[in-house]
């Protein structure tokens, strides 16, 4: 076990996590929001009456006539520069390597991010299936087009970056943060899940079905992820599952309330809070029983087990995340 073990060997001050949190804020609000501003700027300039139709719908560029690959870039940016930040400011602020926040500094195991990646798919890919045969009339093709291809490219080379920032700073960092506070490994789990679904309270998604119907399917997203990253002392596993359900989506299926809005293949017209819940409960616990098989993870009894120090840090000053000083 290293993944969380390895964050008693830095400096873990609460003032230390909530100056990170604010420079990956600023960070990806600034210089991730440039490809935007300029976007936004050379359309209003052509057209101030434009300025009316953001204010209603900040989200939609496509009140803006960009493309829709084209607001996909624009949208998926800022998480690169997140990235960014955080491997920055993880060595001065916390004195931990960038690749411990992966997995104790290992190298990246690439298998379990590929391998993560490919079961999320075929498990994805099987419930839509379903999905569209038992109700069609939900479905409808939308784009069969040669706009498909960038789509496609733009999905795998920049979508892993979404969500390499998501679970580095989550499943990661604060996972981390979290496991030093209070020794275990089941708390961090539920905490991180939790403000993983806070996080996308801002989503359209909630603006659409309401903050309470939304909220236990991020919920459970993390839930998911974070048991996988138990599991699998690391994040790559998350990494890849979660990648995996971004890039299907996107190529996949739309529906006019998705964060990502995509030329997808398909539209779905009418979504049921309820049913996606069921299905991602489904398909969350079918994907940790394949992955506990396929990567031979221990006893699930790991979930419960305590996160102790190496004997010599024990007493280490950075383990005092209480403290205003360090």
């Amino acid at each position: 076990m290293n993944h969380l073990e390895s964050s008693f060997t830095g400096k873990n001050a609460v003032w230390r996590y909530i100056v990170m949190f604010a420079a990956i804020l600023l960070a990806t609000n600034t210089i991730g929001a440039i490809p935007l501003l300029l976007g936004y700027s050379s359309k209003v300039a052509g057209d101030p009456e434009l300025i009316g139709k953001i204010a209603d719908d900040p989200g939609n560029l496509g009140v803006l006539g960009f493309e829709p690959n084209i607001g996909l870039l624009m949208n998926l940016f800022p998480f690169i520069i997140g990235i960014l930040a955080f491997v920055l400011l993880i060595k001065p602020l916390n004195q931990r390597s960038f690749g411990a926040t992966i997995n104790g500094a290992r190298s990246f195991r690439w298998d379990r991010f590929l391998k993560s990646g490919f079961v999320w798919l075929i498990l994805s890919a099987l419930y839509l299936f379903v999905y569209m045969k038992a109700d069609p009339s939900n479905f409808r093709l939308n784009n069969a087009s040669g706009t498909l291809l960038p789509l496609i490219l733009i999905c795998l080379a920049l979508i892993p970056f979404q969500a390499a920032f998501e679970e580095i700073l989550f499943r990661g960092y604060l996972m981390q943060g979290f496991a030093v506070l209070f020794r275990n490994r089941w708390l961090p789990v539920v905490l991180t899940s939790v403000l993983f679904g806070l996080m996308h309270s801002f989503n359209p998604e909630v603006d659409e079905f309401g903050f309470m119907m939304m909220m236990p399917q991020y919920i459970t997203f993390g839930l998911v992820f974070g048991i996988v990253t138990i599991l699998d002392d690391g994040i790559e596993a998350a990494i890849g599952a979660h990648a995996a359900n971004n890039i299907f989506l996107c190529i996949m299926v739309t529906h006019k309330s998705s964060a990502l809005q995509t030329d997808a293949i398909y539209e779905q017209l009418n979504i049921q809070p309820m049913t996606e819940f069921a299905g991602l409960l489904i398909t969350g616990i079918l994907f940790v029983i394949v992955m506990k098989k396929l990567l031979k993870w221990d006893s699930w009894s790991l979930l419960t087990a305590r996160v102790e120090p190496p004997r010599e840090d024990d007493q280490s000053p950075y383990t005092d995340v209480l403290s205003s000083v360090r």
